[in-house]
Order: C-alpha cells, then structure tokens, then sequence
C-alpha cells in the first residue's frame, strides 16, 4: 500500500514528472513492463463519460458537496458525459485499509531493532537495546500500527481479522472494474472536511476517517489525482479527485487537465 505522492503546480506539471518517474525498475520486483508516455499526448478536448457517487459523497460537509457540484457542472460544460454509479460505504474501506496497512507496517518496521537497520539506544543488554531502540525510534502513531499489526497477524485471530481484510480488497476491487467496465473516470472528493488545523484531531480514528475517500483507491491499485476547484467558506483550498482504471494514466491526465482549465482554480 505504499505509494508516493508527488506535488506540482498543475496537470501538466504533474505529467512530466510521471513521465519520469514511471516505467520499469530492474530492482524492483513490484514494477509493471510499462513505460507508456503521456505527456505529449495530452488531449483535454478528449470527450470522456466520468462516473459521480451522489450517495458515497454523503459523508462529506457542505463545502465539499458545493465543490462536487461545480466540478460536475464544469466537466458537464467541457462536453463529458456524466454518469451516476456507486461504490459500497466506505466504513468498509477504512476496515480493510488499516488491518492491511497495520499488517504491513508490523512486517516492514520489524527490521528497525538497532542492531540492522535505523539508529541504535544502547541498553543494559541486547533485549533492553532492542526495546529502547524501538521505544525512542518509533513515534505514537507508528507504535499504534505496530500494536495493531502484531494483534492482527497473531495465532487466532489472523483468519478472524486479515484474512477477510484481503477479502473486502478483493471486493472493493471488484466494484471499481464493474464501473470501469462503463465509464473512463470516476470523481470523487479527496477528503470529507477541508485540512484540519495542527493538533485539531483529538483521536485518532479522527485522523483515520479523514482519509475516507483516497484509500479504496490504494486498495484497488489505481491511479488518481487530485485537482484544487474551490475554497471553503472559511478560505481553505478544496480539492477533488479524478479516477482510473489500472494502467490508464492518459485517460486520467487529460480529463484531469480538462477539468483544470474548465475550473480556472487559482490557488
């Protein structure tokens, strides 16, 4: 589930640097056989039918749901075809994410002892060094996901808890192809509230519901990208997010720009 998220200016900014950064890496076995191009191809006239989720939006405030509406009419202005489908709640999602994203953290982090990787407290002995290596290393947040992995990968309860994690991905995966099998791209927005001020998230199931919408998208691994289209009533920046099928980076860049330019959004 790790990925990178670069940050540009604009689309077309965002198209070159994955041009880039895209294609075939020798070392890394997780990589596709692809080096498909899509800068120079860049087409935002390209008439596309994108998919809204009038009930999956439910969840999101008033400025956000103003925002998908002027989203929607702009891409409707552009000459898109606009759809209705829908995706299963997304409390389903958040489920599945953080049981697979505890999990891969207990696994990945377990390397992190001070004597291999990362750096070292030395204690009164090795069990003592390896325990305030990790104690001191690690933050709240990562300690959380540690916790949790362990509790979910452990004797009794892996069956009970990861094993229908990686069914309700192969689900949700399944919904996201049954809409691809109909529409080039999905809108749907980033976050349900615009950003929260430091220390605001008193919980943090807070902080995890505030990432309702982005991770099915991981879960099915597709592409998307989040475009800027209005501010909240409050000044803050708003921004939507345009979705792919697998291996569909062209598709997903041109409506991107053709929203862009729709939108006119200066941030």
């Amino acid at each position: 589930l790790d990925q990178i998220g670069p940050m540009t200016q604009n689309v077309e900014d965002a198209a070159i640097l994955y041009d880039i950064i895209s294609g075939h890496d020798e070392k890394d076995s997780t990589s596709a056989h692809k080096n498909d191009k899509v800068c120079d191809k860049l087409n935002s006239n390209r008439k596309l039918k994108i998919a809204v989720l009038p009930k999956h939006i439910q969840n999101a405030n008033e400025d956000v749901k103003k925002a998908y509406d002027l989203a929607i009419a702009a891409l409707k202005n552009a000459g898109h075809e606009i759809v209705e489908r829908e995706l299963m709640d997304a409390k389903f999602d958040i489920s599945a994410y953080y049981i697979t994203a505890t999990a891969e953290a207990t696994t990945n982090l377990a390397r992190y002892d001070g004597i291999r990787y990362g750096n070292r407290v030395v204690g009164k002995d090795l069990n003592d060094t390896f325990v305030q290596t990790r104690s001191q290393g690690f933050g709240d947040e990562v300690k959380r996901r540690i916790l949790l992995g362990n509790f979910v990968l452990s004797s009794g309860y892996y069956e009970a808890y990861y094993v229908k994690a990686q069914k309700t991905r192969h689900l949700i995966k399944d919904q996201y192809s049954k809409i691809f099998q109909e529409v080039d791209l999905i809108l749907s927005p980033v976050a349900p509230t615009t950003a929260n001020k430091f220390g605001e998230l008193s919980t943090p199931m807070e902080m995890y519901l505030s990432d309702l919408y982005t991770i099915s998208v991981n879960l099915a691994g597709l592409p998307a990208i989040s475009i800027p289209v209005a501010k909240s009533r409050d000044n803050m920046p708003i921004g939507l997010q345009l979705i792919a099928n697998a291996y569909e980076e062209q598709t997903l860049f041109d409506g991107a720009l053709s929203l862009e330019k729709e939108i006119g959004y200066n941030n």
